[in-house]
């Protein structure tokens, strides 16, 4: 087992539970659960999720991930005392998620109110090895004298999502003294959940079942003697279905019969399978640095972690939330910080699962075709935010003004259309890396000409020329612009990506390309000022600008808000985060370097960063443009989002595209791989206090692994594979090093073909 981070909880602190229960989460990408403890805590939320499972509470409400009964809680009295870190003494505290087998541990030694000393060990995990299975223990060690121990767990149906009930109870049933089985349905009859659980006490005790109140519980009741340790092991096999091909019956006796082939291996050897998953994980995509910050790979681990925890790699049917499967954040949605923010790690390392993410939204073109036909424009409209299908599930209205009485309007489904094109713009990307041909004749053409069509009605003709109006950018401070660079690049690059893979696979079709090519030649693409500075729309360069120091250093607050109204920031000078400068990281091959210094340069000053992805994709840009210690400092803010010092940073899950673009700064900004003109680029520069940098990458059918220290990049690559070096073109077999001032000696901007020594 490779010696990987771990991610402590300092201390036991009511402040910062869900923070921790967050970040700490246990996944698989099928089910997600929150690290909340086993005993009851008022602040802490409970949650436990599956992947692709939604419900509608009500006619007013979205669709949202439904929050599934609870099996974690477990309520422990220790001799007539129930067992809350809240009173009585905490001698000692340890607390940890260990990235390499994925187990979540705590030890715990307290002292009750009564003066007597226990250990309290739990540990837990959610296999990576067979899916609908998670496992805990828990174990309670008396240290000063024999004590009476009672335990209740079981199944609490009780749960809600924030007050909001999905679940109907069908049956709840005890099959033994150990098992113990609730079924559920969604109360609009669309999915039932079955959740079967054992429980096996290390010791004989006095046990008995209770069902009532929408939970199932087993009590234990036992005399453990002084320094003897009881363990309490609990196995849970979780699964649901939307079809009916199996009744009910089958289907429940099904899942408890896997349940029981679990059980006759016990948590230990559940425990090394899912291990061995993790090690191949950490085989293909972990990167090390060595860095004199130690901190640097422990959030390298952690984003690696939580790429996989979160990201349903089993069904393409569903994709990765706004919060993974931590917690309720936006209810469970799915944005497009998908295709931009979290795609780019499957696509450089398991590209397999980045094919499922863009099938997840071919698999939903009917919604997004119905959407576009209903605001009056042909192609497909992707919705802002969606869940479970293609349909728009963005709030209507946010929270109501206090001091009005008004609900304020959401405009992000009505005018946040870049989303069209940020989906097309993954496709090509997914193309270039892999060159999977059969996925770009069918989804992925299908995907290209259905949003190129969107672009091409949606633009308005404007004195000769064609304009996109009405949009609001990623910028969401600036709201109801015309011709938002970021949009209209994009819209252009989709429209000519179109264009360009209908010919190259035979789909050419007169009528389309007589459009595309109109399009492409009138649509208004923002030139550069002299300073090589794009305007962010018609309107921006035009707007006052004000000092945002106070504002820029409690970023990810929005406190601009408390003193200004949304529509006076919508007529400043203030960005949430800049589309130019994200536009500069997306379409590298458009910008010279010098124009991305200058975007830089005018646009950072008038950047909050109110967006958790605002700082990863400056700190990238800055990397590509030689600061590299700005670069690294973005770097850390970014990592600070969800592991910094706020206490409340996570409550509602963890920021996933934070969490991603933590991968994507070291790989896309100091290793400097990008995909240009769709080639393979490098140009790895270094932290000056980082030593070295290994990563491995697939790029088409090739297995590659980079390793930069002290100047030298050594590639191991499994197939021959062309690449540009530092700005060289060179061809990669075996394993070869390449020292940096080799390439400094040619004439600059001359394109050679390297060849580099056998290491």
């Amino acid at each position: 087992m490779l010696n990987l981070s771990v991610l402590t909880d300092p201390d036991f602190c009511p402040h910062s539970l869900n923070k921790y229960a967050s970040i700490m989460a246990c996944g698989n990408g099928f089910m997600g659960i929150r690290a909340t403890h086993e005993e009851d805590y008022t602040q802490q939320t409970r949650g436990m999720y599956l992947a692709g499972l939604y419900h509608r509470a009500g006619h007013n409400e979205s669709s949202e991930l439904v929050n599934l009964p609870d099996i974690t809680g477990i309520d422990v009295e220790l001799d007539g005392e129930n067992f809350t870190l809240l009173s009585g003494e905490i001698l000692s505290w340890h607390r940890e998620l260990a990235f390499a087998n994925g187990e979540l541990r705590r030890s715990v030694v307290w002292r009750s109110s009564q003066g007597r000393r226990y250990r309290l060990e739990s540990r837990r995990f959610v296999s990576l090895d067979q899916l609908p299975l998670a496992a805990m223990q828990l174990s309670i060690t008396p240290l000063d004298a024999s004590s009476q121990v009672v335990l209740k767990t079981g199944i609490d149906a009780t749960q809600t999502n924030s007050g909001r009930q999905h679940l109907d109870e069908i049956s709840v049933r005890v099959f033994d003294p150990h098992y113990l089985q609730g079924v559920y349905e969604t109360q609009d009859r669309a999915a039932d959940v079955v959740i079967s659980a054992c429980c096996r006490l290390s010791m004989d005790s006095d046990s008995c079942f209770t069902a009532k109140n929408r939970s199932i519980t087993v009590h234990h009741a036992l005399n453990v003697t002084q320094g003897e340790t009881v363990t309490l092991e609990k196995l849970v096999w979780l699964t649901h279905r939307r079809d009916r091909a199996l009744s009910m019956e089958t289907f429940a006796r099904n899942a408890l019969t896997e349940l029981q082939a679990c059980a006759a291996h016990g948590y230990a050897a559940l425990l090394a399978r899912s291990a061995c998953a993790w090690d191949k994980v950490w085989h293909d995509s972990r990167v090390a640095v060595s860095s004199t910050e130690e901190r640097d790979q422990m959030a390298l681990d952690y984003a690696v972690w939580h790429l996989t925890a979160m990201t349903p790699a089993h069904d393409e049917r569903s994709s990765i939330a706004a919060k993974g499967l931590t917690g309720e954040g936006y209810k469970g949605h799915i944005f497009w910080d998908t295709e931009i923010f979290l795609l780019p790690f499957h696509l450089f390392t398991r590209p397999q699962t980045a094919r499922s993410l863009l099938r997840y939204r071919w698999l939903n073109l009917p919604g997004a075709r119905e959407k576009a036909r209903r605001n009056g424009w042909p192609g497909a409209l992707f919705p802002w935010e969606s869940a479970a299908s293609g349909q728009e599930e963005t709030p209507e209205f946010a929270a109501i003004n206090i001091r009005t009485g008004v609900r304020q309007k959401v405009a992000s489904a009505l005018a946040e259309h870049h989303i069209v094109a940020d989906i097309a713009w993954a496709v090509v990307a997914y193309w270039q890396a892999t060159h999977d041909d059969a996925f770009m004749r069918n989804e992925g053409l299908t995907l290209l000409m259905e949003t190129a069509l969107f672009w091409m009605g949606r633009a308005t003709k404007v004195n000769g020329r064609l304009e996109i109006h009405d949009v609001i950018g990623p910028d969401e401070y600036t709201e109801h612009v015309n011709n938002n660079a970021y949009t209209n690049y994009l819209a252009w690059q989709n429209v000519a990506s179109a264009r360009q893979f209908m010919s190259m696979f035979g789909r050419e079709d007169a009528h389309f390309t007589e459009n595309a090519n109109r399009f492409l030649t009138h649509l208004w693409l923002p030139a550069a000022n002299a300073e090589g500075v794009l305007p962010q729309d018609d309107s921006f360069m035009a707007k006052p600008a004000i000092d945002l120091s106070r504002y820029k250093e409690k970023a990810g607050k929005q406190t601009i808000l408390l003193d200004y109204s949304r529509a006076e920031v919508n007529e400043m000078q203030i960005l949430k985060q800049a589309d130019v400068v994200m536009l500069n990281y997306l379409l590298p091959e458009r910008f010279t370097p010098q124009q991305c210094v200058a975007n830089l340069a005018y646009y950072e000053p008038r950047t909050i960063h109110d967006s958790s992805l605002s700082k990863a994709i400056h700190g990238i840009v800055f990397a590509r443009c030689g600061d590299t210690e700005r670069a690294y400092a973005f770097w850390r803010d970014g990592i600070a989002i969800d592991l910094g010092s706020d206490p409340h940073s996570s409550d509602e899950g963890i920021h996933a595209a934070a969490t991603g673009a933590i991968w994507s700064g070291v790989i896309q900004g100091f290793a400097g791989v990008q995909i240009v003109a769709g080639e393979l680029h490098l140009a790895p520069k270094l932290p000056a206090h980082w030593r070295k940098l290994t990563f491995p990458l697939r790029w088409r059918n090739a297995s590659m692994r980079f390793t930069f220290e002290n100047e030298v990049i050594t590639i191991e690559t499994s197939m021959p594979v062309t690449l540009t070096l530092w700005g060289k073109i060179l061809s990669a077999a075996g394993r070869q090093n390449f020292a940096y001032k080799d390439f400094m000696t040619s004439v600059s901007g001359t394109a050679t073909t390297e060849r580099g020594h056998d290491a």
